[in-house]
């Protein structure tokens, strides 16, 4: 099976939010309406059942250096990472979420019957429910635009081949040698987030190129699936069960003495 996906670098990110325009055009996603968040340039906020890309504006400090400019911004178009173990598949009880021919997360909206359980099951907080069409929603990685031999829209559109699309395998060739350069440059603090990295959710099909914490970018450090915290939970419990079983003893011991 080939494994398509995207390969974002932020550090050729203008913030234009084409992609975001490009993916409503093509997916025919409604409009959130307008409103005034004061975060920067970024009213969108966030992705969601009616935004697949959204684009980033981190506010980011830097130590004065003289310029006058002591803010400047991670610029970043966030998406589905279509996870290698993705969390919202495993959850889905219809088998309405697939991996397609192209290696893509695919939700089948003629089989899905809303129950949300893959809601909470994603790590980066991507997938939602559309309570107008009573279905979950998120990106497709243009599975129609796929199908027909052409690129997703928000990769056509990126003015400044930030969104990169193609075979996963020459994608992340060319992101290392992209890493490689930047360090080259003097720019240490490149790395990418979602190859290769021991997480339970394994590679991401929708890596970037970060060039700070990935909390900094709002994504998890290291994203876990749920069912990683099962045994903590259990082993939790089963100290709180046991200390309390031995509290509830020694009291009715103490009373009978």
């Amino acid at each position: 099976m080939t494994q398509m996906g995207f390969f974002t670098d932020t550090t050729l990110c203008i913030g234009c939010k084409a992609c975001e325009v490009a993916c409503k055009q093509w997916n025919q996603l409604p409009a959130d309406g307008f409103n005034w968040s004061g975060n920067s340039y970024d009213n969108t906020l966030r992705l969601s059942s009616t935004t697949w890309r959204h684009v980033a504006f981190v506010e980011h400090s830097r130590p004065d250096d003289g310029s006058g400019k002591p803010v400047n911004w991670l610029m970043f178009s966030d998406v589905c990472k279509h996870c290698t173990n993705a969390g919202c598949m495993e959850a889905c009880p219809t088998g309405a979420i697939i991996r397609n021919e192209f290696g893509d997360v695919y939700v089948q909206p003629d089989i899905c019957n809303g129950c949300g359980y893959c809601v909470p099951s994603c790590p980066f907080g991507v997938i939602e429910k559309n309570d107008d069409i009573g279905t979950a929603s998120k990106c497709t990685l243009c599975y129609d635009r796929q199908k027909m031999g052409e690129e997703p829209a928000c990769a056509k559109a990126c003015p400044t081949n930030s969104i990169q699309f193609g075979n996963l395998d020459e994608l992340r060739t060319r992101a290392r040698q992209r890493v490689g350069t930047l360090h080259e440059r003097g720019e240490t603090a490149a790395y990418l987030y979602g190859v290769d990295e021991d997480t339970s959710v394994g590679d991401l099909h929708a890596f970037s190129l970060l060039m700070d914490r990935p909390s900094v970018y709002n994504l998890p450090e290291k994203p876990k699936l749920p069912q990683d915290h099962i045994v903590p939970a259990f082993v939790a419990s089963l100290i709180a069960a046991s200390f309390l079983t031995l509290t509830t003893a020694l009291s009715l011991r103490g009373r009978k003495l």
